[in-house]
């Protein structure tokens, strides 16, 4: 074993020299007596089990009788812990790393250094998410431990090949992060890609933990779509890796990284899995059919509201008769824009005063503004109406990427007409089928078009079905059986 400190006293100046003398008050450093041999025990206090290390340390301490030991001071201080997480450090970095990690770090007088494993961060205990609940199904999530949303999926997969491969990354926040996957089902192209993506972050801090990653890890720049599938439901973490999909989960973030993903990821949902197969399939047709007309209703009912020729005599009801003094598009924006500044209202507002803003706002902003002619009636049921649809959009990204498109249609199709709706539809479409990230189309398997895997998207086939793993995982073993 290699000695890291000439002496005990070399290793308390070195942790007075990091933390400083008396300026912070949760780096703790105490002189304390295993038996009869002098230690110095490190640690941060909070990150630490108080309870566990008393345990340990109670009958090291004053009188107790000490059982017979030989070798020096090393194999004396192994013998002490029956511990099993007990390491020794070889590297001063390595050991404030470990006590900044929440491990306690015992130098003894010739100047070894051991830590033990005795973390516990505050947190909270597993519970459901707010934005993937079910009707029938576990009522756990990740939270923001990374120990215990590993633990999480291990619950669910008890198998040998699982995975869960620890980097640290940046330089001041030393974010733990667990790459989790199947092995055999996952690529390794896409493992080391990951790994690499990894290392070549060169940063102070992920403060935005899972978030700042994506943009890492894709180089994500002003693309609006979301590259990777973020869940909080370790059920749906376990599915994905069983497919050869890979998760990151991230320390202090209580959402896992799914990749690589495509669009029609970001569309499904556990409910749909919940039901027997038939009522799974028309939820999902019922979703799909929500997404597309929260893009697209509001501008094409401008278009046909404004172009009064395009009409079919039996339809001739649609369309304002009064447009009022405030011109038609403007009235579709303030109304859509004012939708999304009262659902950020709704999230900011107190829990106990949300209801009643809600209420106040459908009611009495909403007649009102009919009242004194600032919205048209069916401006007002239109904007509601592709509000609902999109908040039946269970991935949270892709719905706040989905206003950003409705309302670029809308200008083009308020600019250009119908030759501009149908433009600019074409352009978001060439945009998507030009994304591939980790080199997955985005649109897969629409475009390119797979028949099969196209059908097992727009179909929840039975559990029983012989489905293998999606080509776009790039699994080295497709077979599921």
């Amino acid at each position: 074993m290699k000695k890291l400190f000439r002496s005990m006293n070399e290793g308390e100046e070195w942790f007075r020299a990091c933390f400083g003398k008396d300026e912070t008050f949760d780096a703790t450093a105490r002189s304390l007596h295993l038996w009869d041999m002098p230690a110095l025990l490190l640690y941060i206090n909070g990150l630490v089990d108080g309870a566990t290390i008393t345990t340990l340390l109670t009958e090291m301490q004053g009188n107790t009788e000490r059982p017979e030991m030989k070798g020096d001071g090393t194999d004396q201080f192994l013998s002490f812990f029956p511990y099993h997480a007990i390491s020794n450090i070889k590297d001063k970095d390595e050991l404030l790393t470990s006590i900044l990690s929440g491990q306690a770090a015992f130098i003894t007088p010739e100047g070894y250094a051991f830590t033990i494993d005795i973390r516990s961060y505050p947190g909270r205990q597993p519970e459901e998410p707010d934005n993937e609940k079910v009707v029938r199904g576990p009522r756990d999530g990740f939270t923001e431990n990374l120990i215990q949303n590993t633990a999480l999926v291990r619950r669910r997969l008890r198998t040998e090949k699982l995975r869960f491969e620890m980097h640290k990354v940046t330089v001041n926040g030393k974010t733990d992060i667990a790459i989790t996957y199947m092995k055999g089902a996952a690529s390794e192209e896409h493992l080391t890609y990951i790994r690499d993506r990894l290392d070549e972050i060169r940063h102070d801090g992920l403060t935005m933990t899972d978030k700042s990653l994506e943009e890492f890890l894709f180089k994500q720049g002003f693309h609006p779509m979301p590259f990777v599938r973020f869940t909080e439901r370790p059920d749906i973490c376990a599915a994905h890796l069983l497919e050869g999909h890979i998760a990151i989960i991230v320390d202090t973030s209580p959402s896992v990284i799914l990749v690589p993903t495509t669009l029609f990821h970001h569309l499904q949902h556990a409910e749909e899995y919940r039901q027997a197969p038939l009522l799974g399939t028309a939820v999902r047709a019922v979703r799909f059919f929500g997404a597309a007309m929260s893009l697209i209703l509001l501008p094409f009912w401008y278009l046909i509201a404004t172009k009064q020729q395009y009409l079919p005599d039996f339809l001739s009801y649609i369309g304002p008769k009064d447009i009022g003094e405030i011109p038609l598009i403007l009235q579709l924006l303030g109304a859509d824009i004012g939708i999304e500044v009262l659902r950020m209202a709704a999230i900011h507002t107190p829990t106990p005063m949300s209801t009643a803003m809600g209420l106040v706002a459908a009611i009495v902003i909403g007649q009102v503004a009919i009242d004194v002619g600032l919205f048209t009636p069916e401006v007002v049921l239109y904007v509601a109406v592709s509000a609902i649809f999109t908040f039946a959009i269970p991935s949270y990204e892709l719905s706040i990427t989905t206003k950003i498109f409705r309302i670029c249609i809308l200008l083009s199709t308020a600019l250009l007409g119908a030759p501009g709706f149908f433009i600019s539809i074409t352009v978001l479409f060439y945009y998507l089928c030009s994304l591939k990230p980790m080199g997955v189309p985005y649109l897969w398997p629409a475009v390119p078009f797979f028949p099969q895997a196209m059908l097992r998207v727009l179909i929840r086939f039975p559990m029983t079905a012989d489905e293998p793993r999606p080509f776009i995982t790039d699994s080295p073993d497709r077979d599921r059986i």
